[in-house]
C-alpha cells in the first residue's frame, strides 16, 4: 500500500512530501492511520545524519498516535476503531534477559527503532510516523486511554514522556524526595509534569530567568537559574535525584555538588559533543551516581501513558502543518518552541 509522507533524499536535503510503501498487516500487525506525530529532536539529528549511519530515504517520526483501521487474524490485544500509539521502537529480540525483563528498550541483541531501523519491508528501513499509516507488531502498540480532544498533545508522550517518566520511578521519586529537573524543553516540561504529579518536591533548573514563571506554572516548587551561584549554592548537598535532560555539553558538576550523599543524578541527553570528564571526588566522597537511561520498555510504556491519562498530564504542544516541517526544524535549533511541536497528519 502505497502513503503519503514526509522524508529527506539526502543529509543535505529537506524534508518534503514524498511516497512510501508499507507491508499488508500479517497475522499478528495492527495497522494504524495516523493523525498525529510529535517532532523530536532526534528526527533532525537523523535527517541531517548528524549521528551517522542515516539510510534514505528517511522518514523520521516516533512519537505517533492514530486510530487502528485493520488487524492481523492473530491479534488479540486491538480492534479496528482504538485509538493507540506507537513509540520509539518497533522490534526487540524477544528472547534476551532484558526482553524478557520487560525492557526491550535495553535489548542485548539490538531493537529496531520506529525508523532507520533494519527490516524486511521495503526499502530495506523503518520509516516513521511522518506519513498517513504505519503497520507494527501488537505487541509494540500502546493504548491511548486520554479524551480523544488531547490526542494531538499525547503523542510526545510517546517519547518526551516516557523518557523522563522511567528514571523517576526507577530511583523511586515521590513524596518526601527533593528532585531536580535540569532544563525545560520537550523533554524537561514533562519532567516536572510528572515528578510533580509523583508527589515529589520538584525544583526546575534553566538558564534563562524569563522561563522561571513558565516553570511553575509546569508544576515546579522551586526555579533555579543555573546561571546565578548563589542560587545555586544554596541549594548544595540537598537533592535526593536530579534528572537532567540537556543534550549539549555542559558542567556536570554544578549539579553533582547539589546531591546529598548517596544521591544520583540521571542523564537523558545524548550531547553532539562529549561532556568534560566530571570530578570523581564529587562522586566517591559523597557516594553520589551519576548515571544514564533510555526511553522505556512496552510495559512501562503502557503505564506512563495510564498514568498521565489518570493525572490529566500532556504535553505542551504547538501544531503545524507537513508544510511547515523545515521551518519547525529551524526553529526547534533555535529552542524557539513551547515546548513540542507535532505534525497534524492530515495535512499531508
Amino acid at each position: 500500500m502505497t502513503v503519503k509522507a514526509l522524508g529527506a533524499a539526502a543529509a543535505d536535503k529537506p524534508v518534503l512530501p514524498i511516497e512510501i510503501t508499507r507491508r499488508a498487516p500479517g497475522p499478528k500487525d495492527v495497522q494504524i492511520e495516523i493523525a498525529f506525530c510529535g517532532v523530536c529532536h532526534s528526527d533532525l539529528h537523523t535527517v541531517r545524519n548528524e549521528w551517522g549511519g542515516t539510510l534514505y530515504p528517511s522518514v523520521p517520526g516516533h512519537e505517533i498516535v492514530g486510530t487502528v483501521s485493520a488487524v492481523g487474524d492473530a491479534v488479540t490485544k486491538y480492534k479496528v476503531g482504538d485509538t493507540v500509539g506507537v513509540g520509539c521502537l518497533v522490534d526487540s529480540c524477544r528472547h534476551c534477559d532484558a526482553c524478557h525483563d520487560d525492557l526491550e528498550n535495553y535489548c542485548e541483541n539490538g531493537w529496531t527503532g520506529t525508523y532507520n531501523g533494519a527490516t524486511a519491508d521495503a526499502p530495506g528501513h523503518t520509516m516513521g510516523g511522518y506519513s498517513q499509516r504505519i503497520v507494527v507488531d501488537e505487541h509494540f502498540v500502546l493504548a491511548i486511554k486520554h479524551d480523544k480532544a488531547q490526542l494531538a498533545a499525547v503523542a510526545p508522550l510517546l517519547c518526551a514522556g516516557i523518557t523522563t517518566y522511567s528514571p523517576l520511578r526507577h530511583w523511586n521519586v515521590g513524596p518526601g524526595k527533593k528532585v531536580g529537573i535540569v532544563g525545560i524543553g520537550g523533554l524537561g516540561h514533562m519532567g516536572v509534569k510528572i515528578a510533580h504529579a509523583l508527589g515529589a518536591h520538584v525544583v526546575a533548573f534553566t538558564t534563562s530567568d524569563g522561563k522561571r514563571q513558565a516553570a511553575l506554572d509546569l508544576g515546579a516548587d522551586e526555579v533555579i537559574v543555573s546561571r546565578n551561584e548563589d542560587e545555586m549554592a544554596a541549594h548544595r548537598s540537598s537533592f535526593d535525584f536530579i534528572l537532567n535532560t540537556v543534550a549539549a555539553g555542559h558542567d556536570l558538576d554544578a549539579f553533582m555538588v547539589l546531591l546529598k550523599q548517596g544521591g544520583t543524578m540521571c542523564l537523558v541527553g545524548v550531547p553532539e559533543h562529549p561532556h568534560k570528564n566530571p570530578d570523581i571526588g564529587n562522586l566517591v566522597f559523597w557516594r553520589r551516581s551519576l548515571a544514564g537511561s533510555l526511553i522505556g520498555g512496552i510495559a512501562e510504556t503502557q503505564e506512563m501513558l495510564d498514568f498521565c491519562a489518570e493525572h490529566g498530564i500532556v504535553s505542551d504542544i504547538e501544531m503545524i502543518k507537513a508544510a511547515e516541517i523545515e521551518d519547525a526544524y529551524a526553529r526547534m535549533l533555535k529552542g524557539d518552541v513551547r515546548y513540542r511541536f507535532v505534525i497534524d497528519n492530515a495535512t499531508l
